[in-house]
């Protein structure tokens, strides 16, 4: 084994520390169980890619940067919002150095290239891979206040106010018309 491998292996043991990282917003709303960084990534890079097709992007581009746009916190960890009036975290893309310093240059120039352009917003597909950050917040605060938990209205405000794409905004409009369940009603109705 060579050291780049060995730095890549490191890297992936790294970042699956997203699947037991909890959501730490979630907690402070009350949510005793919530979402892991890995769970709310892997339904923002679907949404992303949604948006991206709509705004007449590149879809595994956008899902790409929404794979990555996280994976800072397995150093910094996800800071509530309550925290960072107090607390301010390195630059994402100081931390994805950091991140990449061991692995082979053409992995860690991706990894870098991806965050540094979703932080950016230096490209449709950043612009939408960000809005799906924030759809994919309101839709799981949408699914957690229907399970009972009532502190969340905070978390859909705003991020229905931080959505910039209209493809977006109609979504997210759409999402908090529509029960969570409901899509299984109309598949089981044979609609």
């Amino acid at each position: 084994m060579t050291g780049d491998e060995t730095g890549l292996a490191g890297l992936l043991y790294e970042f699956g520390l997203l699947k037991r990282y909890k959501r730490t917003g979630w907690l402070v709303a009350g949510v005793r169980d919530p979402e892991s960084v890995a769970e709310h990534s892997f339904r923002a890079a679907i949404i992303a890619a949604v948006l991206a097709k709509l705004e007449g992007g590149d879809p595994e581009r956008a899902a790409f940067m929404a794979l990555f746009h996280d994976t800072q916190e397995t150093r910094i960890t996800d800071i509530p919002y309550i925290g960072k009036r107090y607390v301010k975290a390195a630059p994402n893309e100081e931390v994805t150095a950091d991140q990449v310093r061991d692995v082979t240059a053409p992995v860690a120039d991706m990894v870098r290239d991806a965050v540094a352009e979703y932080e950016d917003r230096s490209s449709v597909e950043a612009v939408c891979a960000r809005d799906a950050d924030k759809l994919e917040c309101l839709i799981q605060a949408v699914e957690y206040r229907e399970q009972g938990h009532q502190n969340v209205q905070g978390c859909i405000d705003s991020s229905l106010a931080a959505l910039t794409t209209p493809s977006g905004k109609r979504l997210a409009e759409e999402a908090l018309r529509t029960g969570t369940l409901e899509w299984v009603t109309r598949v089981l109705n044979g609609d």
